[in-house]
């Protein structure tokens, strides 16, 4: 039988769609699931290019259920994230799906009876990290279960991470072709949410994928709301953002270091909202803590570094906020897709400025890497500033820089800020050559070099102690710029550093003209940038076309369900919630692994009075419909 037709008409329990149904609860199969599920059962390689929040996880989960009901055999799954392993594997148990894991947080006694569990065949999905699935110890124990027919596939989760060009690449990832040479007849998945062309190539040499399937999925999250505003008081910005648009949501905060994430934690706290800080310099006991806060309660924020992120499946986060410009593209598409993978409307919002910019610049100047990652590097910054600076739509530029063509999103449900508040320009061509031209003049003025700070004031006519202790009122490009703002003046330098014709040099970020500034001062280059002026203050809850505003008492702990309810659908939504919590606890659960929000919506639309009628709502499970069809009843009931 041809792989296509598995998901037509289900022959038996090991049919794929068969699974989805069941265990899963789900009537169909997304975009290119069903492909990728047919190449991976029929015993092909693949790579998978999905966006966070497409179902990435179902096209190994599923493999591997048909797989083990056909065969018995166990499906690895490679992950260096630990919340993920729990989070997943606590998911499938809930079911019915026997799954596990291996890594630092078991006992000794517990990696032993879990290991007894995969080499009997009963095993499902097994997780691992990639530096333990490369021990001997692990290696042996895949090679018996290899001689006995018992290795049902490998999923490779995060497979950026083996790439050098990658944003996030882990040495331990380097290994993982032990698994081509070692178990050839066994099918590989390996799946990320962000590659670009090279990084994909990367991908497939280090993988010895040359034989996969490539799945690429659009990258479009149409739930998702861009915006970036330059810095000015970053943290004032992030709170009116904040109290204005998601009062009592749950959102993540990104920041550059782990001081700023204190610190910026602290305030948030000071201000009145639930704000946990996250990264690698706190105890590992603090920082599950308050990741299994941010899991499991409504309204938390997480004020992070990149440390946190990857692998978190809570779904209804409705913001992630930049207060630092990511490295890359790839990093900023990741992170932001972190938020709203329920579908639901969400933001992704960055403030930054000239000082980000430099900051970017230096730390790829200065790291160890050879001229050719430095050069990527700055190719993959590049395009991340042209993305920032942008004055047109900002999804149409993210998506092209996939390879992916889409319109600009003016109508679309969830605006950019571009789209929604087209923002004002100007021709700086002028502005551009001024500000070079006084940079070359401190060169001829013994070769002196200054910051941002010094040339601007000089360019205004400002006459400051520095101005007057080097002479540099005598300069003929002293006041030439007065005409042009400050806020103006750090666009313009922002964009000449951005675009290359200026660098900044040594500890104070002197600032220096690079060979490509001839072309500038000769007015080949035109410059149009956007005016210096934050977005509009929108009023509390305009999201663009998103229905309306939101008052108060529409959010946190009172949002609204996921699909239109009247009042007794409300009722009906609320106690189902509230069953939900007392379950998630009794199991040590978030309550999206019990049931997502959309899931209990549906159900106190339907208000289904029949255990039958309850199973075909969506996300209910045959598992699932046996341990809690009754109790869902009787709250159903009233």
């Amino acid at each position: 039988m041809p792989p296509a037709a598995l998901f037509t008409e289900p022959a038996s329990a090991s049919a794929p769609l068969a699974v989805l149904q069941q265990v899963f609860g789900y009537p169909a199969f997304r975009g290119q699931q069903a492909a990728i599920i047919a190449q991976v059962c029929g015993g092909g390689d693949a790579l998978v290019l999905m966006p966070t929040g497409g179902g990435k996880s179902l096209c190994y989960q599923v493999p591997a259920i048909a797989r083990h009901r056909a065969e018995r055999g166990v499906a690895v799954v490679v992950s260096p994230l630990i919340a993920l392993m729990h989070d997943q594997v606590g998911a499938l148990e809930e079911a019915g799906v026997h799954a596990s894991f291996l890594n630092s947080t078991l006992t000794f006694e517990e990696t032993q009876r879990i290991e007894r569990e995969m080499m009997s065949g009963r095993l499902v999905l097994l997780y691992v990290a990639p530096e333990r699935l490369t021990t001997p110890r692990m290696l042996g124990q895949l090679d018996s279960l290899h001689e006995r027919g018992l290795l049902s596939l490998f999923a490779i989760d995060e497979a950026h991470c083996v790439s050098q060009w990658g944003h996030d690449f882990r040495e331990d990832y380097l290994a993982l072709n032990v698994l081509h040479e070692r178990y050839p007849d066994v099918p590989r998945i390996a799946l990320t949410a962000t590659a670009d062309d090279l990084t994909r190539a990367d991908i497939i040499e280090r993988l010895q994928l040359q034989e996969a399937r490539i799945f690429i999925s659009s990258f479009d999250r149409p739930n998702i709301r861009y915006a970036v505003h330059e810095k000015d008081d970053a943290r004032k910005q992030l709170l009116r953002f904040v109290q204005d648009e998601h009062e009592g949501d749950a959102g993540i905060v990104y920041c550059q270091s782990r001081k700023k994430v204190d610190e910026t934690a602290a305030w948030l706290s000071g201000e009145g909202i639930t704000a946990l800080p996250y990264h690698a310099g706190l105890d590992a006991s603090v920082r599950k803590r308050h990741q299994d806060r941010f899991l499991r309660e409504d309204s938390v924020v997480m004020v992070a570094t990149i440390a946190f992120g990857m692998g978190i499946d809570k779904p209804d986060v409705r913001f992630v906020a930049h207060m630092d410009l990511p490295k890359n593209i790839e990093s900023y598409y990741q992170e932001t897709g972190r938020a709203g993978r329920d579908g639901q409307p969400a933001d992704a919002w960055m403030a930054y400025g000239l000082a980000d910019v430099v900051n970017q610049r230096r730390m790829i100047d200065e790291s160890p890497a050879n001229e050719e990652f430095k050069r990527n590097q700055r190719g993959k910054l590049d395009a991340l500033l042209t993305l920032a600076e942008a004055h047109d739509c900002r999804r149409v530029r993210l998506l092209a820089y996939f390879g992916e063509a889409s319109e600009r999103c003016a109508a679309h449900q969830n605006a950019c800020d571009n789209c929604l508040h087209a923002p004002a320009t100007w021709d700086a061509t002028e502005a551009a050559r001024k500000a070079l031209s006084c940079v070359y003049r401190f060169h001829q003025n013994r070769g002196q070099r200054f910051g941002a700070g010094h040339l601007i004031d000089v360019l205004r006519g400002k006459p400051t102690d520095k101005v007057a202790q080097y002479g540099h009122e005598s300069l003929s490009t002293f006041g030439v710029g007065a005409d042009v703002s400050e806020a103006q003046w750090r666009v313009v330098l922002r964009q000449l550093i951005a675009l290359g014709y200026l660098r900044t040099e040594g500890e104070y970020n002197t600032l220096e003209l690079t060979p490509t500034a001839r072309d500038v001062l000769r007015g080949e280059v035109q410059m149009l940038l956007r005016q210096a002026t934050d977005a509009p203050k929108r009023a509390r809850g305009e999201r663009g076309d998103r229905g309306g505003k939101t008052t108060k008492a529409t959010r946190g702990k009172d949002k609204p369900p996921p699909l239109p309810l009247d009042d007794a659908g409300l009722a009906r939504f609320d106690a189902l919630k509230a069953w939900r919590a007392e379950i998630a606890r009794e199991h040590n659960l978030p309550a999206y692994i019990v049931f997502h929000d959309a899931a209990l919506a549906e159900m106190a639309q339907a208000a289904p009075d029949t255990l039958d009628a309850l199973g075909q709502i969506s996300g209910v499970g045959a598992k699932k419909l046996e341990a809690y069809g009754r109790e869902i009843l009787r709250v159903l009931g009233g």
